[in-house]
């Protein structure tokens, strides 16, 4: 068995550690770690929007931003063009579970900090901002959980750190070169955001989208599992009347 630089199989995801509320300020927040990928989520909100952006359904944004120094080379303070992507893609991926008209004329405020990134970041990013949207009390029709597949030629990595992310400059071009991530809704078993990054032929797209379904089930008990005992504490801490 081919093991990879981490020691992980192909198909094997880095063990994940959620919590939420961690943010006090926050409505509801969320701290993700996967190894060495750090990713924290805070909402603010519901608040009530200007006239002129007025809606009977409520408004969701979601800003995606890499610190720093969270990557091996500097980024800027400003959002720069994948920043931008991922932050659509992010939004694509969490309005679907979202009951939007339970806050009209008011928007929800998302925001998602990378503090460190080894690989995944979006999956991570999707699955974080999910828990602090229940951590906050916002009515969703289902949790959303994220999953990343890297295919290197015949190879699929699950769950790519950073140095597989990305195909060497060197790698000789193949078709099957690219990327996949997907946001599921578990419950109702319904794909909320696809995004896939470079060249991917049919068949082994359909393989990796469905080998990403089955990641993020398997995901789904860690994320009921956080909610659980964050539901708990708060009851905890609830005095008695």
């Amino acid at each position: 068995m081919n093991l990879r630089n981490d020691g992980r199989t192909s198909d094997q995801v880095r063990p994940i550690f959620l919590k939420s509320g961690v943010i006090s300020q926050a409505k509801g927040s969320a701290y993700l770690e996967m190894d060495k990928t750090k990713i924290m989520c805070a909402v603010y909100g519901p608040r009530q929007v200007r006239r002129e952006d007025f809606s009977l359904q409520g408004q969701l944004t979601c800003e995606f931003k890499f610190l720093t120094f969270s990557c091996k080379y500097r980024r800027q303070h400003q959002q720069d063009n994948q920043e931008k992507d991922y932050s659509v893609i992010l939004l694509e991926a969490l309005e679907p579970a979202v009951r939007l008209e339970k806050f009209p004329k008011a928007k929800l405020d998302i925001f998602v900090t990378v503090l460190e990134d080894d690989g995944s970041s979006l999956s991570g990013a999707i699955t974080a901002a999910s828990v602090a949207l229940a951590d906050a009390g916002i009515e969703m029709y289902d949790l959303v959980v994220g999953a990343a597949l890297r295919q290197n030629g015949k190879m699929v990595l699950m769950d790519p750190c950073g140095p597989e992310e990305y195909r060497p400059e060197r790698a000789p071009a193949e078709v099957n070169q690219g990327s996949i991530t997907v946001g599921l809704m578990p419950s109702m078993h319904q794909v909320a955001a696809l995004a896939l990054r470079g060249e991917l032929d049919q068949q082994t797209t359909a393989k990796g989208i469905k080998l990403c379904i089955e990641t993020c089930q398997k995901i789904y008990p860690v994320v009921q599992e956080c909610l659980i005992q964050s539901v708990k504490k708060k009851l905890a801490e609830q005095k008695p009347e």
